[in-house]
Parts: structure tokens; sequence; C-alpha cells
């Protein structure tokens, strides 16, 4: 992984260096003091470099951080206390990313399908040096919201961070939400309206989808996806248009990493009963009327 750290320094002159440790803990006792209830970020990988660079990226950004080195260290940090996004690498010992993941979302033993409902959707961007289309499919399969590859810039991940964190946060507490660079309208008072077709509710402020008043329990990507398919009943939407609408800041994503998500999506919503999404060959998807 010390390759990966010195990919990230070529490719990021311009951006902050590697921190000593005590500017490491000015910048804490900063973002501590300007950003109060700022979002907590776990950041999990084996390379101490890795982390540090990610912490220094994080918290000039107003996020407050937390750190583990590997997977069952993970675990039991996110057991003592939850946090509101995990970067987690992959490739780790004792216990890799995928696993973290699989065991947050399902809350199981390893060995159990992740068919299961999940029981845990604070999200999750993975973060590796395998860049091939397939890990990213499994990672985004897992339940993942979101996938880095390595060597990446820092101020991209902490763009990601912040999308995905602005698609989970309800609009009064989207400022807190990203380390206090959100914008939110004083006059407002209400934040977006229940969507409902049919027997599908979903509830943007209180992060709730159900069928039949049976709660879905969706990733924040799957609920971007389900919330722009339901504001247009009968619209085909392309992959290009889910892509805009589910990840906000100019995020890309490849066409099959929206189809990952979107089998996810009707997966569990067929499990509670519904199969509202049709796929429009050659065009797109498109929530039945």
């Amino acid at each position: 992984m010390s390759a990966a750290w010195a990919s990230v320094q070529s490719r990021n002159m311009t951006e902050p260096t590697h921190p000593t440790p005590t500017q490491t803990q000015t910048q804490a006792t900063q973002t501590a003091g300007a950003v109060p209830g700022a979002a907590r970020i776990l950041i999990v990988d084996d390379d101490p470099h890795i982390r540090e660079v990610i912490r220094f990226a994080l918290q000039k950004a107003g996020f407050v951080t937390d750190e583990a080195v590997n997977g069952r260290d993970a675990l039991e940090r996110f057991e003592a206390g939850r946090p509101d996004l995990l970067v987690l690498d992959i490739l780790m010992p004792e216990m890799d990313g995928t696993e973290v993941c699989r065991r947050i979302r399902y809350r199981g033993p390893s060995k159990e399908s992740s068919d299961r409902d999940p029981t845990d959707r604070v999200p999750i961007i993975f973060l590796s040096s395998k860049s091939d289309e397939i890990d990213r499919v499994l990672g985004l399969e897992l339940g993942g919201d979101d996938y880095v590859t390595k060597p990446f810039s820092p101020r991209e991940l902490v763009a990601r961070v912040r999308a995905v964190l602005r698609r989970v946060a309800p609009p009064s507490s989207s400022s807190e939400l990203v380390g206090g660079s959100g914008s939110v309208d004083p006059g407002a008072e209400r934040g977006p309206a229940v969507l409902a077709h049919g027997a599908l509710r979903l509830d943007p402020d209180r992060f709730e989808a159900t069928w039949n008043g049976r709660i879905v329990p969706l990733t924040v990507t799957e609920f971007g996806l389900l919330q722009a398919l339901m504001g247009r009943p009968g619209k085909v939407f392309t992959r290009d248009e889910l892509m805009q609408l589910a990840y906000r800041d100019h995020v890309v994503v490849s066409d099959r990493t929206i189809n990952s998500h979107i089998k996810r999506l009707r997966r569990k919503l067929s499990k509670a009963g519904a199969e509202p999404i049709e796929t429009v060959h050659g065009l797109g998807y498109r929530l039945s009327c």
C-alpha cells in the first residue's frame, strides 16, 4: 500500500501533503470547535499513511473522524458508537472490508446470505486498489453506496462523502452532515413531500420506504433511485439520468453500477410483494403506472 500512498501524493501536488502529528492534532481541535454536530466518519484501512491522508482531508473539510486498523477493529468501533459514514478499505488483515459491510448490513454470521433485509443502513464508501468492474459491482451488491479506487484524490473522496451524506440527510440537518459546507434556506419549514404510488410510499424526511405499510429497508443510493423514479411515474429514465439524480456532486459511475443498484432495489421491493420497476430495453427504467 506504500505505492498507493506515493501515487496519491504525486497526483495531488496542490493538495495538503502528509501532515505531521502536531498538524493533525491541531486540525482535529479546529474541526471540533468550528463545526459543532458535524458528521462523524469512521476510516478503516490497515495502512497508517492512507488513514492519515484521509483523516487530514476530512478534518480540513470539517468532519469529525475516527479510525480502525482492520475489519475486527472496525466492527468494535462501530458497535461502540455508530458513525454517520464509513470509508472502508476492502483488502485488510483479520477481516476484509466486504465481510465488515456484510456484518454491518445484515447482523448475521458471515456465511448467511446477503439477501436478508439489512438491519443497519449507515452509508458505506468502499476504498480499494482493485479497480476491476466486477469488484465494484460486488461491493455495491453487498450494500455499499459508493466505491473509490486507489490511487485516489483526497478532494474527490471528500466530494463523494458529501454527496452520499447529502442523499441521506433530512433537509434541516444537511449543513451539519456535510461538515458545514451545505446550505439551508432559513425560510424552509418543510422538507420534500411524501411520495406515494399505489401502495408504495416514500418519506424523504424520515428516510423511509414502505409497501402496504411494511418498511422496505434501502441503502442511501437505492433510496435516491426510487425517489427519482417515483418523482415521475411512467417516465423512462436513462441510466445517465438516474446517475445524475441519485449521485450528486458530479460523481460518475458506470451503467453496470446503476444496474446493480436497480437489481438490489427490485429484490427488496419484491420481498415486500411489490414489482413496480420496469425495464425498457435499450433505454432504461421506469416506475409502472
